[in-house]
Order: C-alpha cells, then sequence, then structure tokens
C-alpha cells in the first residue's frame, strides 16, 4: 500500500515537472494529455486507498448503495427546530459534572456526537471540523461553543481530555481552550440527546461477545443560544463559509433548512467472517476523481492552445521574409 502512495506521489511530481518544460509543439500537448489520463485513472485507486490505509487496517467496504441489514438503525434525522434537552447532566473533560444548559443562552455552538475509540470515522469527523473552523474568523469560546459528546458509556474523563488536546493542538490556537468541550455520559443521558438530534446508531460486539464497536453516520449540528437545532452538516468535510453562514443564522436563532442526507458510515460488521470493513463515503471518492479529471482536461486546453499560438507565429516569422 505504501508503494501505491509513492507512485501516486512520483506521478503528481512528474506531471508537474512536464507541466513546466513541455512547451513547444504538438507533441507536448499530447505527452501531457496521456499524462494527465494516466493520473486521472490513477489516482482515485493509488492515493486513495493509500489515505484511507494510513489510519489502520481497514478495507473498503462492497460497492453496494444499499446498506446491510445491520445499520438498518444507522442515520442521521435531521430534527431541525428540536430543542435539544438542556436539563441533562455530563461529565467535562476536566471530570466535573456540567449540565448541557451551561452552554447554551448567550451563543450558538457545535454539537458533535462521536466516540473517541473509534478506529476511523469519528477522527475524520473531527479532523474535518477543525479543518473548517481554522478558516472561519468566529472564535471558540468568544463567539459559540464546541460541545464533543462520546456516545460510548464506557468511555471516561481521560480520553476527553486527551482528545481535547489533540484537537485543540490541531486547531493551533490554545487561548480557545474554554470553547472546546469534550464529555462523556451515561447511557440514559446519551440515549436522550442521540434521540432529540436524531443520531441513530447500533452497538456492535466483536467475536468474543464483548462491545468494540459503534456503527454511526457522520454529521455535525448547529445548536442556537436557545438549544434548538438549527443546521445539519453531513460527512466529513464541512465548508468554511456554510458553518460561518450556520453560525450567524443560529446567533438570531434562525433555523436553516435540510440538506442532502448523504450519509458516511463508519463500519459495517459481517457476523459471518466476524470482520468489520469501512464503508467510505463515495461523494468524496467522486469528489477527487472529478478535481483531478477537471485539472487534466484544463492541462490539455492550455497545452494545445500554446502549441497553436507557437505555430501561429512561426507561420507569421515564415510569411514576413
Amino acid at each position: 500500500m505504501g508503494h501505491r502512495a509513492v507512485v501516486g506521489t512520483i506521478g503528481i511530481r512528474e506531471l508537474m515537472q512536464r507541466v513546466v518544460t513541455m512547451r513547444r509543439g504538438w507533441r507536448g500537448a499530447v505527452r501531457a494529455a496521456v499524462l494527465a489520463a494516466v493520473l486521472c485513472a490513477a489516482l482515485p485507486t493509488s492515493l486513495l486507498l493509500a489515505q484511507v490505509s494510513a489510519y489502520g487496517d481497514k478495507e473498503t467496504g462492497p460497492a453496494n448503495d444499499k446498506p446491510p441489514a445491520i445499520l438498518n438503525g444507522v442515520g442521521i434525522a435531521q430534527n431541525l427546530n428540536a430543542q435539544l434537552p438542556l436539563s441533562l447532566t455530563f461529565t467535562d473533560d476536566q471530570g466535573k459534572q456540567v449540565q448541557l444548559a451551561s452552554y447554551f443562552g448567550k451563543k450558538p455552538a457545535i454539537l458533535a456526537l462521536v466516540y473517541y475509540q473509534c478506529p476511523m470515522l469519528c477522527s475524520e469527523e473531527l479532523n474535518g471540523l477543525t479543518g473548517a473552523l481554522q478558516m472561519v474568523d468566529e472564535v471558540p469560546g468568544r463567539d459559540f461553543d464546541i460541545i464533543i459528546v462520546s456516545i460510548d458509556p464506557s468511555e471516561g474523563t481521560d480520553l476527553a481530555a486527551a482528545k481535547k488536546r489533540s484537537y485543540l493542538k490541531r486547531y493551533g490556537h490554545p487561548e480557545t481552550a474554554d470553547g472546546w468541550h469534550f464529555m462523556t455520559g451515561t447511557q440514559a443521558n446519551i440515549d436522550a440527546l442521540t434521540k432529540a438530534v436524531g443520531f441513530g446508531y447500533v452497538k456492535i460486539p466483536g467475536p468474543d461477545g464483548r462491545l468494540t464497536q459503534f456503527a454511526h453516520a457522520s454529521s455535525i449540528q448547529i445548536v442556537t443560544p436557545e438549544g434548538k437545532l438549527a443546521q445539519y452538516y453531513m460527512g466529513v468535510e464541512y465548508s468554511p463559509k456554510d458553518l460561518r453562514m450556520g453560525l450567524a443564522e443560529a446567533s438570531s436563532n434562525r433555523i436553516g433548512s435540510r440538506v442532502d442526507n448523504i450519509l458516511t458510515y463508519c463500519y459495517h460488521y459481517d457476523p459471518t467472517t466476524n470482520k468489520h470493513s469501512l464503508i467510505v463515503a463515495r461523494i468524496v471518492q467522486l469528489g477527487g476523481l472529478v478535481t483531478v479529471c477537471t485539472l487534466g482536461s484544463f492541462m490539455f486546453v492550455m497545452f494545445r492552445r500554446d502549441s497553436r499560438g507557437e505555430n501561429g507565429k512561426g507561420s507569421l516569422g515564415q510569411g514576413q521574409r
């Protein structure tokens, strides 16, 4: 798998070098087009597989648009304008018992339901959120709060604190620590919160009968200062512009509209083989494919235009002589 990643990297470097050097003649245009086509065909399989595999032993799931039966309870119901149960109490990353209500009243919040030991999707979700927030002018703790709640009642304060340190470092602004809240809680309170949000998930026992995984979808929610669900954003990549707009509207207690319910599942469990396999959102792969193909087409057109220009100049020079 590492070999595929290297091949993909070499292909990109070689392509960029040839972009610089191929400036003359129709042969250069043809060669650039061939390179772009090869890279376009190779990149989705090499780089995407390398990206997925870098996080551990995972496989892409079968190319089947119908989720397996075990995922029937997994999904996101967009309960817009629903009131969160603010009287619920959770344990924060410092080990203190805190009511959800303490984070509301003056500013909106971003809510994410994850579990801290998730082997793949939850980290991607939080990475995507953190990356988007780096390009948003609003400041956690001053303009809004970030509330992360674990759906696994067995996870404790140490895990929550470690996750907070990790994402504060990733965000790059430790002075915003008061705006990040990593919570754990009891099963009853988790159930009440996930029900209000519409966050459906399934507990998956491992081969030994012990609980080792949760199958779930990925989304973040924007919540108004009154504690009402204002907007859902699906997947693991979030537009900074959408986040900025969602926070601005939620701060005025305005409720957004439903978004396309394109789900990114975490894991599906095959009881016949006692294996878990990752189901990667095809929308992400498609986006990468479209981007690379667009780049290749653009380069082909530019080289062709450049070639025609040079041929025209040559003909003009001969005519003048």
